[in-house]
């Protein structure tokens, strides 16, 4: 049964990241090479530190264009404030009902307070569609 699948069964191991000194230029080519809506950002001991999605980096843009600045830095524009993260052995459901009440499409997954991997609505659905 579904419900009993841990998240280190279907989470992505090596989710794609940027550094949260990294340009933001360089994190979008890091989204579009990926094909990815979003990337965990992490500091130098690869730990977990903020969510940068392809709706901060378009936010950027623009305001960069209607300043007539430049685009900035990761650390400017991601989301760090309040993150949920999931740990490796967490039900699955348990994971995406939190996922649909919070509206979110990735939880990082964290362990030992390290990255070890992201969960997407994608995995989910592969979830679902193996227990179907």
């Amino acid at each position: 049964m579904l419900q009993s699948v841990s998240l280190r069964d279907y989470m992505l191991p090596h989710p794609a990241t940027v550094h949260l000194d990294a340009s933001l230029s360089d994190a979008m080519a890091v989204i579009i090479e990926n094909r990815v809506s979003g990337l965990c950002v992490v500091n130098d001991q690869g730990s977990l530190v903020g969510i940068l999605s392809e709706l901060d980096c378009l936010r950027s843009i623009l305001g960069a264009v209607y300043n007539n600045t430049s685009t900035g830095i990761v650390r400017d524009y991601m989301a760090s404030d309040n993150l949920i993260v999931a740990h490796p052995d967490e039900d699955i459901v348990d994971v995406a009902q939190d996922m649909l009440m919070n509206n979110k499409r990735r939880r990082p997954v964290v362990e030992n307070g390290r990255l070890i991997g992201q969960i997407t609505c994608r995995q989910l659905l592969k979830a679902v569609q193996d227990f179907k």
